[in-house]
């Protein structure tokens, strides 16, 4: 977790999805524990009850489980719950942007694909 907080949006969410982008990128795995809410607000200079506010999110979604006088660990089927969820996130407001500009420029529903098509992943 070496990302940077920004005045972006608040710190508990950006905490949460640090935590959830480390675990889609293999730097925290299902099973291993994750970093303590006082380690996360000392390596980010923040109030426990911050970093606590953006890991307990995670536990509410099942992402994140506690093991008690532990820590906190990644669940299994964590990365697989997130890739879903910010796809559906990525095709909501995103892909619904896209379309609605793609519209108001006369872009047709081929020429996007045909675009896409010549773009890769």
């Amino acid at each position: 977790m070496q990302q940077k907080l920004t005045e972006d949006k608040s710190i508990y969410l950006q905490i949460s999805q640090m935590i959830e982008t480390d675990i889609l990128r293999g730097i925290l795995l299902e099973e291993e524990r994750v970093p303590s809410t006082n380690e996360l607000a000392k390596l980010y200079t923040i109030n426990p009850a911050t970093a606590a506010k953006g890991v307990n999110i995670l536990v509410d979604e099942g992402i994140l489980y506690k093991k008690r006088g532990i820590g906190m660990f990644v669940a299994n089927g964590a990365v697989e719950k997130i890739r879903i969820r910010r796809k559906n996130a990525f095709y909501q407001m995103r892909l619904t942007e896209l379309l609605t500009e793609a519209r108001s420029l006369g872009i047709s529903k081929d020429e996007l694909i045909a675009q896409i098509m010549r773009e890769e992943l």
